[in-house]
């Protein structure tokens, strides 16, 4: 059998094998990976209702077996508003884990009766103690003792306060994992960010937690309107006691100590001193209701109570999106070690998303950085990095009604937005003062929450209210506000120095980049001062502390059937590599004539379907020290032919040749070669520098053979490697473009068009990169259509037309037409007598217009001959030159450039 014949059937043999293996893989891997079986069962579980417990409730839940029982239980519970049906893939998930999950709709929601206490101990957590008991009950469940089930406790929000309020009053819950949920709702519903003195708590993301907050009415009214329907009275579905807290609220702003009583004892912060078991705080970093310092402020409590808190900052929350399926499973992973007994231990470790920029579908890349502990728990302190902000004193004026007031998200539509809704904000000139750091040198993660120290004066003894808000600005201009987060300041009594905790937020700050601290009077998300007033706002420190956790940026992991899927896919594409490169080697095409050839082409040929020939027989060599110029009109089959020397089109006929080895897709030889075809792309947020580092890093080749200040040196970029290529000009990025194609120095550099869109002074500037380049002996190939400047560059050209070579040589060669020659003289006639008097030599005519010009053909007799000639006979030359231009010649080769 002939040996391409073998090596045809060994490499179909290996590509029927992998496909076999790939299938059975993936049928093997999806037979393994298929959920378990799941049963679910509706119903209605009756509890007794309020504080004499003389009264029934219906709560609808549904209950969801796994398949096999006994196994320990999970209580879920949805967000304020929500039902039981929003539950369904969080049920199925655990229940497919082995869990018995009982999945229910709050009192107050849906179909389950009763009025709504916001999750009050004698009411909506007297219901999950009831359902714990229904738990105790179950044959289906597995018990700790009598009435008691390993059970753990779960939900987002609403749900995820409940889960924390269960564990601190009912000991028989052994795991929980609320998610964005509050710790104090009278500070989360009534924040004030400002006290006398920095706060003393070492957490990132420690919260302000002062006194006479400013009421957030937009995220408040739109959890009563959830509350209205279904209701006979002004109050809807609320308790009184409830309703009537909510009417002080939005009618004068503030809240008495009643309604503060009330928010604090239906919180977690009433009774997490209680909580001694794992807790797993997961908290959304895009959150304008519950921000990151309510999760900072139950990790404190729980842990200070001997629990063990886990905490996870994700890149959603209200304003930014539910979990994703990769944290849905850690949640899972949790509830697995400590409530099953299976996997790995969770710790009790910190980990927090760090968005990138968006791709091209429009969402952000995130990554995720984990750290051995939340800082300030049981050991180390948050690091907190000064920068310092500068600024002139302000005046801001509070308008009268507080409107027109400044926009800084967008409660209960953000979360449609998600990240972005940090781009739609909008402050009211007169209305804000601004404070600005320097452009950053360096790269600064913010994780957790700022402080900065403000003076605030104003008509004595009267208070103010102020928003204060962290900006992060591009040098563009565009800012960006993390989180769409706002810190709230109520001050008491004027004037007064504060310090101002800011909104917890993740964000890398980018070299360049600069933080802008603005304090404004008004904010349409909380309830704004209505009397007319004007502050001075002033730095009183001009250090702005911001949290810095260090960490290592975490892959998601695999599950072993996945890599082990992932292995023998690799093994089997090995095999077939080995087979390839082995048919490769044994048919190996050297021509070790042409070894030191840098390029030769041979009767190159490229056909398309349809009688097409983009190429037709094209043969020429250029050697080493050369500049060539590759010349033709559009659709002469230029960049065809280059693209067949990459390996990158497949030749209809002929062959190429560099450095004697054959060109084919894949050869080793192409490493010699240093390309620039239809142009390059760079990351613009990278600096040049950066790029071509990352660029090589790609080929595998080691960084050592780069030579990258030789590349760079030779393309003359100077200092503006540093920049990122988005500041740079068209010029600098072909310059660019040109030092990635040199990177390694290639024997042989090949560049399709290389002064595109640059002005004059840059195509000169590009002339010199070439010409030094090819002066240490390597080879330059040139396609343009710049005449002028292949004549001033090249020492060489090959002209095309229609695929074809049309004329190959030196370009005065080119030119002169083989010896026809220009004299300018100061005697026309004398000149012609004498020059054909030269044996070989025979006179042209010449133009009219041109009565000083000779013009003749010198047949190999020296131009330096014919110069004396003249000289020794009387007549002045004033110059010698080719008789025409290459702009010239190459138009009567290609007969005036048509196609």
């Amino acid at each position: 059998m002939p040996r391409s014949r073998l090596n045809r059937g060994l490499v179909a043999l290996c590509v029927l094998v992998l496909i076999g293996a790939v299938i059975g893989v993936v049928v093997a891997v999806h037979n393994s990976t298929k959920p378990a079986a799941v049963r679910s069962q509706n119903l209605v579980i009756p509890v007794l209702d309020g504080p004499g417990r003389d009264q029934r409730v219906s709560i609808d839940a549904t209950v969801y077996y796994p398949a096999t029982t006994p196994a320990p239980a999970i209580l879920v519970s949805p967000g304020f508003g929500d039902t039981k049906d929003s539950l369904v893939t969080d049920a199925t998930e655990f229940a497919q884990r082995g869990f018995v999950v009982l999945a229910y709709t709050p009192r107050g929601f849906g179909h389950s009766t009763g009025q709504i206490a916001l999750n009050s101990p004698d009411y909506e957590v007297a219901d999950a103690k009831q359902l714990i008991d229904w738990l105790g009950r179950s044959p289906a469940v597995r018990q700790d003792g009598p009435g008691d089930p390993h059970v753990g406790v779960t939900g987002g929000s609403y749900g995820g306060a409940l889960s924390l309020m269960l564990a601190g009053s009912d000991k028989r819950v052994d795991a929980i994992a609320p998610l964005i949920t509050y710790n104090d709702l009278s500070q989360a519903l009534i924040p004030n960010a400002a006290t006398a003195s920095a706060l003393g708590a070492s957490t990132p993301a420690v919260g302000a937690f002062a006194p006479n907050g400013v009421f957030k009415k937009s995220w408040a009214s739109l959890f009563f309107a959830e509350g209205l329907g279904g209701g006979s009275s002004v109050c809807g579905r609320f308790i009184p006691q409830v309703c009537q807290a909510y009417e002080e609220l939005a009618t004068t702003g503030q809240a008495s100590q009643q309604t503060i009583n009330l928010l604090r004892a239906d919180s977690p912060v009433s009774v997490t001193r209680n909580i001694k078991i794992p807790a797993l705080l997961v908290q959304g970093e895009h959150d304008t209701l519950f921000g990151l310092d309510q999760a900072d402020a139950n990790a404190r409590q729980i842990t200070a109570a001997g629990g063990q808190a886990k905490v996870i900052w994700y890149n959603g929350g209200h304003d930014g999106g539910q979990p994703d399926a990769d944290l849905r499973a850690e949640i899972g992973q949790f509830f697995d070690y400590h409530l099953r007994g299976q996997g790995t231990d969770p710790g009790t470790g910190f980990e927090y998303a760090v968005q990138g920029s968006f791709n091209d579908a429009g969402e952000p890349s995130v990554r995720t950085v984990t750290s051995p502990a939340y800082p300030g728990l049981t050991t180390g302190n948050t690091q907190r990095d000064n920068l310092k902000l500068s600024g002139p004193p302000a005046t801001v004026i509070n308008p009268a009604g507080g409107s027109p007031a400044a926009m800084s998200s967008l409660p209960g539509i953000g979360g449609n937005l998600g990240p972005a809704a940090g781009r739609l904000t909008t402050d009211i000139p007169g209305e804000f003062a601004t404070f600005d750091t320097a452009p950053l040198s360096s790269q600064v993660l913010i994780a957790g929450s700022s402080q900065v120290t403000l003076n605030v004066a104003g008509q004595p003894g009267t208070g103010a209210v102020l928003f204060a808000k962290l900006y992060d600005v591009a040098p563009s201009g565009t800012r960006t506000l993390p989180g769409a987060g706002v810190a709230p300041i109520r001050v008491a009594s004027l004037p007064a120095r504060v310090t101002v905790t800011l909104p917890g937020i993740v964000q890398p700050v980018q070299a360049g980049h600069h933080l802008q601290l603005v304090v404004s009077t008004t904010d349409s998300s909380y309830a704004d001062q209505p009397q007319p007033a004007a502050y001075q706002i002033t730095l009183a420190d001009s250090s702005l502390a911001v949290p810095v956790v260090p960490g290592r940026t975490s892959a998601t992991p695999l599950p072993v059937g996945q890599l082990i899927a992932i292995g023998v896919v690799l093994l089997l594409v090995v095999a077939a590599a080995i087979v390839l490169w082995l048919r490769r080697r044994r048919g190996a095409d050297v021509d070790a004539a042409l070894a030191d050839v840098p390029l030769a082409m041979s009767e190159l040929t490229k056909s398309y379907p349809g009688g097409v020939v983009a190429v037709d027989s094209l043969s020429f060599r250029v050697e080493h020290g050369q500049v060539v110029g590759l010349l033709g009109p559009n659709g002469a089959g230029k960049t065809t032919a280059l693209r067949m020397m990459m390996g990158l089109v497949q030749p209809s006929g002929g062959e190429i040749r560099v450095f004697g080895q054959k060109i084919r897709p894949g050869a080793p030889v192409l490493s010699r070669i240093g390309s620039f075809v239809e142009g390059s792309g760079f990351l613009p947020h990278l600096s040049g520098t950066a790029n071509l580092h990352l660029y090589w890093a790609s080929t595998g080749r080691p960084v050592e053979d780069a030579r990258f200040d030789e590349a760079l040196e030779i393309a003359g970029l100077g200092d503006a490697v540093s920049r990122k290529v988005g500041t740079y000009s068209q010029g600098m990025r072909q310059r660019l473009a040109i030092a990635q194609s040199m990177l390694g120095l290639p024997d042989l550099l090949v560049l399709d068009e290389p002064t595109n869109g640059l002005d004059p002074p840059q195509i000169r500037d590009m002339r010199d990169v070439l010409r030094r380049y090819a002066a240490g002996g390597r080879t330059v190939l040139v396609s343009s259509h710049l005449l002028t400047e292949v004549e001033q560059t090249c020492t060489h050209v090959v002209v095309m037309h229609h695929g074809k070579l049309v004329a190959t040589g030196e370009v005065g060669d080119i030119v002169s037409g083989n010896g026809e020659t220009t004299f300018t003289v100061d005697d026309a006639p004398q000149a012609r007598r004498v020059l054909g008097d030269l044996d070989g030599v025979k006179l042209l005519d010449a133009p009219d217009d041109k009565p000083d010009a000779v013009y003749a053909h010198l047949n190999g007799t020296p131009r330096a001959e014919a110069v004396t000639a003249l000289v020794n006979a009387g007549v002045a030359v004033d110059a010698v030159g080719p008789r025409g231009r290459l702009e010239d010649v190459f138009l009567q080769l290609v007969g005036g450039g048509e196609n």
